[in-house]
């Protein structure tokens, strides 16, 4: 429910410099569907939504990521601080299994992976940087 006195968070918007494609990437890590209208054209076809704003749901139709088509995105260096990362999007599954198996999805995505702490005993994860440079976490949180 939502309080008056307080805006709602809609979604997390992230810059592209080929916003369709950082949506494909992340509608296939999640298992998100486009808002109606956003979806891939058919091949052949132009697709001006994709060269300017997309925004991906959830399965309720909720919108969790939106992606804005920008000319010039300067990679994030982290963990180096020459570019910081100044925002990052913590994924979570279940258990350990789940880890490895979201490891390998990513990766075969086109994530690069940034940092392995798979066999940390405190907290288990894997930091990547997506196809345009945002770092991301996936980790363990059961419950």
């Amino acid at each position: 429910m939502t309080d008056p006195a307080f805006p709602t968070l809609r979604t997390v918007v992230l810059d592209a410099t080929d916003a369709r494609a950082l949506a494909e990437f992340y509608r296939n890590l999640l298992g998100y569907d486009y808002r109606p209208g956003d979806e891939v054209p058919p091949a052949g076809e132009d697709d001006p939504k994709g060269r300017d704003w997309l925004v991906l749901v959830d399965r309720s139709g909720a919108p969790r990521l939106a992606f804005q088509q920008v000319a010039l995105l300067p990679r994030s260096t982290w963990p180096g601080t020459e570019t910081p990362q100044q925002a990052h999007l913590d994924l979570t599954v279940p258990h350990e299994r789940s880890l490895a198996e979201q490891h390998e999805q990513a990766l075969r995505l086109g994530a690069q992976l940034l940092l392995d702490r798979s066999d940390d005993p405190q907290e288990r994860l894997y930091v990547y940087a997506d196809p345009e440079g945002h770092p991301f976490c996936i980790f363990v949180a059961a419950g």
